[in-house]
């Protein structure tokens, strides 16, 4: 039988794995994979304290919240990488410091 600890652990495992990496990743494609492994464990946290918790609709409300952030702060982030390379003619994040200039 799955319990809720299961759930908790898979997105303690996705947490860590996402803090990861966007901690050891300069690649800005890297960063955003990190990211989206960290909205996804709170997406599974959310359902899971959901179902456990009998009210079904409201676990629900909050992953699709989270899920169209996460679509928005994709694409932003991605027209920033784009023009990023666009000038730097890489998508290292460490040439990203020179657009404070």
């Amino acid at each position: 039988m799955v319990t809720l600890q299961h759930y908790l652990m898979v997105g303690v495992v996705l947490f860590c794995l996402g803090l990861y990496t966007v901690m050891t990743r300069r690649n800005a494609v890297g960063l955003l994979i990190g990211v989206e492994l960290l909205l996804n464990s709170a997406n599974i946290n959310f359902l899971a304290f959901s179902h456990f918790n009998g009210n079904h609709i409201e676990g629900h409300i909050l992953a699709l919240f989270n899920i169209v952030l996460a679509a928005s702060e994709a694409a932003v982030a991605l027209a920033i990488v784009v023009m990023i390379f666009k000038n730097f003619r890489t998508i290292d994040t460490e040439a990203a410091t020179e657009l404070r200039k």
